[in-house]
């Protein structure tokens, strides 16, 4: 069974990409390609322009060449921290993104935890330091991350009131609230996967995968 039909059963009877699946696109390539496929992999529903950010983890050396494969692309990238040569990658379009930091429930939230300017670089500065703190034991971990990564306001606040715990279920994110859109979103999240994954095992390259919007 070829790779590409691999894919197709994967889609029309929506399993989840399986180990076998990634372990197979990952081997024999090198460096570069193996980052094409770690991006599509975890940041495909962005790529397709459905999410209004995502976040990576790579090594430095990656994250110089991740500027190379994003060439023309419209997206940004900005490195939140760096930690025993990793890099914690925060990717974004800038003019969607500023829009949604300008919504009343995301800014309502982030304010209550000092994201005073509504600027995407300022505020991605503010979570970058924050993140720092945490790598250096000065904090805990700044879950309204989960709120720049686009989850559901609700969701995020009551992730961090549980304590991450008791959540109806969970996916790309732990689903408090709604869980009927929370699936459909998922839904949404796995196609745009398995279109990049075609996509790209058809030779296209990150820049055709994607979506070049505001």
């Amino acid at each position: 069974m070829n790779m590409q039909m691999i894919i197709k059963i994967n889609y029309e009877w929506g399993y989840a990409m399986s180990k076998e699946v990634v372990s197979y696109m990952l081997s024999g390539m090198d460096n570069m390609k193996s980052l094409q496929v770690q991006l599509i992999l975890q940041c495909a529903p962005f790529l397709k322009g459905i999410k209004i950010a995502c976040i990576l983890n790579i090594t430095e050396e990656n994250s110089r060449e991740l500027y190379e494969i994003l060439e023309g692309t419209g997206i940004k990238l900005k490195i939140l921290t760096r930690n025993h040569g990793k890099c914690l990658v925060f990717l974004y379009r800038h003019d969607s993104f500023s829009r949604y930091l300008k919504r009343t429930d995301v800014r309502e939230f982030l304010g209550s935890y000092g994201y005073e300017d509504v600027e995407p670089e300022k505020m991605l500065e503010r979570l970058s330091k924050r993140v720092c703190q945490y790598s250096d034991g000065e904090i805990c971990f700044p879950h309204e991350i989960g709120a720049f990564l686009d989850y559901p306001i609700d969701d995020v606040k009551c992730f961090i009131e549980k304590d991450g715990k008791d959540s109806l279920f969970s996916g790309y994110w732990k689903v408090y609230n709604n869980p009927g859109r929370a699936k459909l979103i998922f839904w949404a999240y796995d196609k745009a996967k398995t279109s990049a994954v075609n996509e790209y095992l058809v030779g296209k390259s990150i820049r055709d995968i994607a979506c070049i919007a505001a």
